[in-house]
């Protein structure tokens, strides 16, 4: 197992799995019980499923594919998307889901994250931010799939989840989301150094040098995968994948 935890972050859209660029224009990749399978053979550490439009269509998470995906799966698995209250989220976890991803309604019911710490420990809770910069460059919180913009810094907001019981932050870049360009870096340092729950990077992988940088430089206890496990290469065809284990902790080291 790595020292630093390195996991693929699939994105569905109800049944499908996608992979977007800047949250815009979702490429289908495939069925994903097949690509747990081959996560499986992979000996990968973690997965990460977010269902990026079930919050903005305003429905439930997709509760018979998930079940699918955890009978299936051998290793720890996180989902995020439609978890609009307690039952959803207790559904999830007693299919097989070790951790909940909360992002739209973190902002819209605080106290959801707080209840579901307290139910289920702060390692089961993670807190999720989408930020863009605006064309002065600064630096904004979105939620609903990177549809509504909130009005709160994203180091304020972070601090917030925190203190309201999540275990963890998921930090995405939506400027480098599938650009394959690398981590920001300055926005990972900015939130892991205010907060003292782990913050996951996620957004612009596309080398084992990046995931070096963002971690070594930006501070990040974790890091996301998207295009880099979904894709031979940028501009390619489906290929799912995961980086040669000994050369990314020689990267790591």
């Amino acid at each position: 197992m790595l020292k630093t935890r390195v996991i693929p972050c699939l994105q569905l859209i109800g049944e499908g799995l996608v992979k977007t660029i800047k949250f815009k224009n979702p490429s289908y990749i495939g069925d994903p019980i097949n690509t747990v399978r081959i996560f499986n053979e992979l000996e990968v550490d973690e997965l990460c499923f977010l269902d990026i439009r079930a919050s903005q269509e305003n429905r439930q998470p997709p509760f018979e594919m998930l079940q699918q995906i955890a009978n299936e799966c051998f290793m720890p698995l996180s989902y995020g998307g439609g978890l609009k209250d307690f039952e959803a989220a207790k559904r999830i976890m007693s299919i097989g889901f070790e951790k909940l991803v909360i992002n739209t309604q973190a902002w819209r019911q605080t106290d959801l994250i707080t209840k579901l710490s307290g139910h289920f420990g702060a390692q089961a809770v993670v807190g999720s931010i989408d930020v863009k910069k605006n064309f002065l460059g600064k630096y904004q919180v979105y939620i609903n799939d990177g549809v509504d913009k909130i009005d709160m810094d994203v180091v304020t907001w972070a601090k917030k989840l925190e203190s309201a019981g999540a275990g963890e932050i998921l930090l995405t870049s939506m400027d480098k989301d599938g650009t394959w360009s690398g981590f920001d870096v300055d926005l990972t340092k900015k939130v892991a150094d205010a907060v003292t729950v782990p913050v996951i990077a996620n957004g612009g992988a596309g080398s084992l040098a990046h995931i070096s940088e963002v971690v070594k430089k930006g501070n990040a206890s974790a890091v996301c995968l998207g295009s880099m496990v979904v894709y031979q290469q940028k501009g390619m065809g489906v290929l799912v994948n995961f980086p040669d284990k000994i050369k990314l902790a020689s990267a790591l080291a």
